[in-house]
């Protein structure tokens, strides 16, 4: 798919630029080929050392994010990489949640549903560590959830030696009182007692990791 992409005619090929690039930032493009729209990530816009040096490892950390979720009904597919500096995903058709015109809201069921798909990235092994901001929360054309935008994510095998297993699990909870932060926006009555407590808590040892987990938090999405 997209095999034709390269980078020098990514900028002829693409039909609209979804977002543009800073000093940090790579460009996103909207391509099609043959019917099928993709989303490029593409660096190559960007300054010459960083483009080849923090843009090829954001790229190769990212890429290797979506291959442990390959297969995952509401995760884009990764398609290819692009001579290192980019990458190609499926396009997933529908809104994120921050695009909702007033008024709009998904159905209740649809927020079980996006539970259910975080608990899967999980169990393969992956944080995403961003959902609190709805521009990664899709709904699809068919009312179900898609979560977009994995540069800023971790894997268990990142922090797998203690104290770093304490932070990874403080993100996996995050990804989770992300839902409970959407769910008070439009459904704040079906928030169960236990959702509550969770998002609310925060013990002494809580507090600590919160605090490296924010920092953390921060240097993931400068860089992303």
């Amino acid at each position: 798919m997209f095999e034709s992409l390269t980078i020098k005619n990514l900028a002829e090929r693409q039909s609209t630029v979804l977002r543009r690039s800073t000093s940090t930032r790579p460009i996103i493009r909207l391509v099609e080929e043959n019917g099928a729209q993709g989303i490029v990530k593409d660096f190559s816009v960007n300054g010459f050392l960083y483009r080849n040096i923090i843009g090829r490892f954001l790229l190769w950390r990212e890429s290797t994010v979506y291959e442990r979720l390959r297969g995952i009904k509401g995760i884009p597919t990764l398609y290819r990489k692009v001579d290192g500096l980019a990458l190609v995903f499926s396009h997933i058709g529908g809104k994120n949640l921050e695009h909702l015109s007033a008024g709009e809201k998904p159905d209740v069921q649809f927020f079980d549903r996006l539970t259910g798909l975080i608990r899967q990235c999980h169990d393969r092994g992956v944080a995403h560590c961003d959902l609190k901001r709805s521009a990664n929360v899709m709904i699809d054309e068919q009312g179900g959830p898609c979560i977009i935008d994995w540069a800023a994510a971790i894997t268990a095998k990142e922090f797998c030696i203690y104290p770093f297993t304490l932070i990874y699990n403080r993100f996996l909870k995050d990804d989770f009182n992300a839902v409970t932060k959407l769910k008070m926006r439009y459904y704040p009555e079906f928030i169960s007692d236990e959702e509550k407590k969770e998002y609310m808590h925060r013990g002494p040892g809580e507090r600590a990791i919160r605090a490296v987990r924010d920092f953390a938090r921060k240097w993931l999405q400068k860089i992303a």
